[in-house]
């Protein structure tokens, strides 16, 4: 009897993947094998509803949503590839994402209201969101609970073995144990597989620098009615979208959840980003830390007037942390676990997803052929590495630009044409792939001579922010001056045959830029005539995707 026991309960305890973490990167890859009949545990060591930070969207990441939900048929998730969707079917509590603002500052100075950069999400395909992580990820956990996975709440692991033959034993504080042949570690940096096999890169390889200082406030104000926004020429309203306040050594983001009429949620984040090396941490409190920022930057300050935090600040140390292996047998780090940069360009969210699209089909595979082998995976090592890298350069590259003017200008382009060329890469790969529901469409992006680049079949591209980061790295080491590597980054630009020279994004004039109608047309003109032909097909049926989608009210 004891013996039959044991077997049904080591029966009924074995799943083809434990997955540990269930914010995002858990809650979507738990829905996805689920719905393909993986058996999935999720384990987490907190419960939901709770508070988290990743709070905003870029195109690539509704983009990538959709191309989840149709490739691996979980209708639940196109919700959460809109603002429209978010609202209607997921919460009310979140904000919408109209455009990418960056107001430069000089500590001392009055705000040149020259000074000033903002991308804005075109109106055609307006689908970007400030999301109410409490709420957004709870949704996902119940959507993958809907699908069949076990979840496991307030469930913290104590260790973790691994045979290689035969999958891994997880221990929980408790004293339970469970089996499984795969695990997916998304929990965080205090990722046990992480510690359990010494995986952390110590330093990390990261040039970045950063730490940061959080909460959610009530009573923020919209900068557009501040005395310093008067004179300011955007084209969309700072308040519609993402701010951020850049300044030597640091930057300040404002991601208001309550700037449409729909939503019932006042809140709004609030995260002040600084290079400890210019701005040590002392030990200061958060609230008081942040108020002696706000003395320094008045025309900042007047947006906090009358401000208060809702919950305690959380005060960190420096952020980047790097796996030197996030694949090995039976196992893969993913999401915060693998590693992190920095929130600059609400890049987490993105790689998150890029993340469990290339698992997703991996782990439905084996589940189905026994196949747990360590090269199945391999380019899952390949990509995460990859996407750390790219976007270390870029932040890096960002924080350097961050001490004069003439070169964040020069660099934010770089950051618009990766994020305007990465999306339509995969809006092209979505539009080809609902044509032919071929998975090879997908499969052929992960042939990719620069993995984590948004643009891999442009060697201008590639070429551009390989020069970007050298040329901003010369300006640290003080060999190169920042209106010569200006000069020389949007020079690259002007010449550059992956993007439509009606764009002028190589003018130094081109601080916002506002993909209206009638640049769309002539974009569809010099894709025709003068692109390259790695560029010129992929952007038409990009265009030609999300026209569909938005007549068919899916965006």
């Amino acid at each position: 009897m004891a013996r039959n026991k044991s077997e049904a309960l080591s029966q009924d305890q074995q799943y083809d993947v434990a997955i540990l973490g269930s914010g995002m990167a858990g809650g979507m890859l738990g829905a996805v094998l689920a719905r393909n009949g993986v058996r999935v545990l999720i384990l987490d060591a907190g419960t939901h509803p709770r508070f988290a930070v990743g709070e905003s969207t870029i195109p690539y990441t509704s983009g990538m949503t959709r191309v989840i939900a149709d490739r691996y048929h979980v209708p639940e998730l196109l919700a959460l590839s809109s603002h429209k969707g978010i609202s209607a079917k997921v919460s009310r509590n979140c904000g919408q994402k109209q455009n990418f603002g960056f107001v430069y500052h000089r500590e001392g100075s009055a705000q040149n209201p020259q000074e000033i950069n903002q991308l804005v999400v075109p109106s055609a395909i307006r689908t970007e969101t400030h999301l109410f992580r409490q709420d957004v990820d709870s949704y996902l956990f119940n959507v993958a609970v809907g699908y069949g996975a076990h979840p496991r709440l307030n469930t913290r692991i104590s260790d973790i073995d691994i045979d290689p033959d035969a999958g891994a034993v997880l221990r929980t504080e408790q004293g339970e144990e469970f089996r499984a042949s795969y695990v997916v570690d998304g929990s965080g940096f205090r990722s046990p597989l992480a510690e359990k096999f010494q995986l952390r890169e110590t330093p990390t390889r990261a040039r970045t620098h950063s730490r940061t200082l959080f909460t959610h406030m009530i009573g923020v104000r919209p900068f557009d009615r501040a005395p310093a926004a008067r004179r300011h020429d955007q084209p969309n309203p700072w308040h519609h979208g993402t701010l951020h306040h850049v300044f030597d050594g640091g930057w300040l983001w404002v991601i208001p959840f309550d700037n449409h009429p729909d939503s019932i949620n006042p809140l709004c984040s609030v995260g002040l980003t600084l290079d400890p090396r210019i701005h040590p941490k002392d030990g200061t409190p958060g609230q008081q830390e942040f108020d002696a920022f706000l003395a320094r930057f008045p025309e900042i300050a007047w947006q906090f007037q009358g401000a208060t935090a809702v919950r305690p600040w959380v005060s960190t140390g420096r952020l980047q942390y790097s796996a030197k292996q996030v694949v090995g047998e039976r196992y893969c780090l993913t999401s915060h676990a693998a590693g992190f940069i920095d929130a600059l360009y609400s890049r987490g969210l993105t790689n998150t997803m890029e993340v469990v699209n290339a698992l997703g089909w991996r782990l439905i595979a084996a589940s189905r052929d026994g196949d747990w082998s360590t090269e199945r995976f391999s380019y899952v090592e390949t990509l995460q590495q990859g996407l750390f890298d790219f976007h270390d350069d870029l932040v890096y590259s960002s924080f350097v630009a961050f001490r004069d003017y003439d070169l964040w200008n020069a660099v934010n382009r770089t950051w618009m044409l990766g994020t305007m060329l990465g999306n339509v890469m995969l809006e092209d790969a979505h539009f080809r792939f609902q044509r032919s529901r071929s998975e090879q469409v997908f499969r052929e992006l992960e042939d990719s001579p620069v993995p984590g680049s948004p643009l891999p079949v442009s060697e201008g591209f590639n070429a551009m922010s390989a020069l970007t980061r050298e040329l901003c790295q010369s300006v640290d080491e003080g060999t190169t001056s920042p209106k010569e590597a200006a000069r020389r980054i949007l020079e690259h630009i002007r010449n550059a045959d992956f993007i439509a020279p009606s764009f002028r994004l190589g003018e130094i004039e081109t601080r916002c830029f506002n993909m209206s109608p009638a640049k769309m047309a002539k974009n569809a003109v010099w894709c025709r005539r003068d692109a390259p032909p790695e560029i010129g097909p992929r952007m038409i049926n990009a265009s030609k995707g999300l026209v569909r989608m938005r007549l068919s009210n899916r965006i």
